[in-house]
């Protein structure tokens, strides 16, 4: 368990705290790409961390990012004219740059020079894979873009979706790491050709192991199989919010991040991707069912179809005969054990943790022994190895006599820098 203060730091993103600040010193997922498929279109509102933001895309094509107040009297510039490379206020007509310049105070006398010190809040974007990606953080500490395998890779080799979850974001974390869940949330009565969950079930509880890596750590899960095998689950997670879930070497990978929209509601970002050729209609198909890690969502709202005002369309009848717990889709059994952990932020001084939350508990530490760090003034190392994070998960059956250090390299990007595992710990 935490203590009541640790749980305080670990869920609180807001600006000035030591969690938000560390995950201020990262790249994240702002939005979607196709939220602003037009060059010169209108701007949309973004949360995320608690500030209430506008993003706009420019005449070429570059996205901006600012505060939603305009620094006048604060009218929102979600309502506001995006002008050429700027956004102009509808209120008084400022317009402003997006580095955060004002550009214009029309109403100000012409030679005024008051525009000159007058400047909004902009944050820096880049877009790539699909996504739009923020940076928060100082300047003079603002580390180069992650090289995620997907966004090296041609547009037809992935697809990105987003998702508005109703919790915390360290809640959704937590789900990511744990494996041992998968076989009961996600067990399908008849799983066909899961062979994930068939050598789950078969291979019993998982052994865990934990190895910190340049840019967070991986959870190792290790299931005693038959004819002297081990089933591998090396889930990597790169902080401070993202993981990736554990895939055979011939199958989709899968990346997901949790955003906090404030520290009550977040985004929910998956993407799904080939490495070695572009989607099929078999891709295709697991991406838009939503009864993969994709999840079907108001195209507005992006909250689920499925969501806990309907119950998330649980289905008693199928829960007794077909899946344990009567819910359509791998992601969408994970929204209502996640958002209904005894609220929005789970007491975690009430927990009562097993053998199978050591992932949970690691997590936890790496990321409150780095927020405090740098609360007393120690930048963090991770977000400078942006190499680092080309990085694949495994899922693997293996003989017994194959360490998993060999495992994971064998299966890890062409190369990708892995050499600098560190030690195991149990």
């Amino acid at each position: 368990m935490l203590s009541v203060a640790d749980n305080e730091l670990l869920t609180r993103t807001g600006r000035g705290t030591p969690m938000g600040e560390l995950y201020r010193r990262f790249w994240f997922p702002a939005l979607l790409s196709r939220e602003l498929p037009e060059r010169g279109g209108p701007p949309v509102k973004v949360q995320l961390l608690g500030e209430k933001l506008v993003a706009f895309r420019g005449k070429e094509g570059k996205v901006g990012l600012m505060d939603a107040r305009c620094p006048h009297r604060h009218a929102n510039l979600f309502w506001g004219r995006n002008e050429e490379d700027g956004i102009r206020c509808v209120y008084h007509g400022w317009k402003f740059a997006m580095d955060g310049q004002c550009l214009e105070m029309p109403a100000e006398p012409p030679d005024s020079t008051f525009k000159n010190r007058v400047r909004v809040v902009a944050y820096d974007t880049h877009e790539a894979g699909g996504i739009i990606w923020a940076y928060l953080g100082p300047k003079d500490v603002k580390p180069e873009f992650p090289q995620f395998e997907w966004t090296l890779l041609p547009d037809d080799h992935s697809y990105a979706s987003k998702r508005l979850q109703r919790c915390n974001w360290f809640q959704n974390v937590e789900g990511e790491l744990d494996t041992a869940h998968v076989q009961f949330l996600h067990r399908d009565f008849n799983p066909g050709n899961r062979e994930n969950l068939k050598h789950m079930l078969a291979g019993g509880h998982p052994e865990y192991s934990i190895s910190e890596t340049p840019v967070g750590m991986l959870a190792i899960a290790r299931r005693s199989m038959p004819e002297a095998h081990y089933y591998w689950r090396i889930t990597p997670f790169l902080m401070p919010a993202f993981t990736l879930v554990p895939t055979g070497p011939d199958e989709r990978n899968f990346f997901t991040a949790a955003v906090p929209i404030d520290d009550e509601n977040m985004w929910g970002f998956t993407v799904s991707w080939r490495h070695d050729r572009p989607f099929d209609d078999e891709d295709w198909d697991n991406a838009l069912s939503g009864k993969s890690l994709h999840v079907n969502v108001d195209p507005k709202t992006f909250l689920p179809l499925a969501n806990a005002e309907n119950d998330f369309l649980i289905d008693r009848e199928m829960q007794r005969t077909t899946n344990y717990t009567g819910i359509v889709g791998v992601r969408v059994q994970d929204l209502p054990v996640q958002e209904d952990q005894g609220g929005p932020i789970c007491q975690r001084n009430e927990e009562h943790l097993g053998t199978t939350d050591r992932a949970i508990v690691a997590a936890r530490r790496l990321m409150l022994r780095t927020a405090k760090q740098l609360a007393a003034g120690t930048e963090p190392e991770q977000p400078r190895n942006h190499e680092a994070f080309r990085m694949r998960s495994v899922a693997y059956l293996a003989p017994e006599s194959e360490p998993w250090q060999d495992l994971f390299t064998r299966y890890q990007p062409e190369g990708a820098p892995i050499a600098a595992l560190g030690s195991t710990s149990a």
